[in-house]
């Protein structure tokens, strides 16, 4: 079981606030002592979950969490947008798909840098991403 130690929601509609929101998940990363290779992992996914929602959502909120499992810690971020959703998640998850004019590493790319993935989209009402990336993970 998951328990939530600390959490905050953040908005993000600006592309000046995820470098905001990049700094805000730094700070707890920090504060559970996660190391420099860790938080840059988790730096680098949630800053891609967050162009992804402006992108495509023209935003959302993140919330910002530290938990704990055990023994464990690390951190873990809820993405949530009332965009157009995902219909294929399935081929959207796969490397080298694209909807933009990317190179379609963002979703399997952030996949592989967090502990923890899960994505839930309908079409029409919004995405939810999921990511804990954990200490000593």
């Amino acid at each position: 079981m998951i328990l939530t130690l600390n959490q905050e929601t953040l908005p993000l509609y600006k592309e000046q606030e995820v470098i905001l929101l990049r700094n805000r998940i730094k700070e707890y990363a920090v504060k559970i002592g996660m190391g420099l290779v860790n938080q840059t992992k988790l730096i680098t996914a949630a800053s891609e979950l967050m162009r992804n929602m402006l992108k495509y959502a023209a935003g959302g909120s993140v919330k910002v969490e530290a938990v704990s499992k055990g023994r464990e810690t690390g951190i873990r971020l809820v993405f949530t947008d009332k965009g157009p959703g995902i219909p294929d998640i399935a081929l959207a998850m796969k490397d080298g798909y694209s909807t933009g004019k990317s190179l379609g590493v963002g979703l399997p790319g952030t996949r592989r840098l967090v502990s923890e993935f899960d994505i839930k989209s309908k079409p029409g009402e919004g995405t939810v991403v999921t990511v804990i990336k954990w200490k000593n993970g």
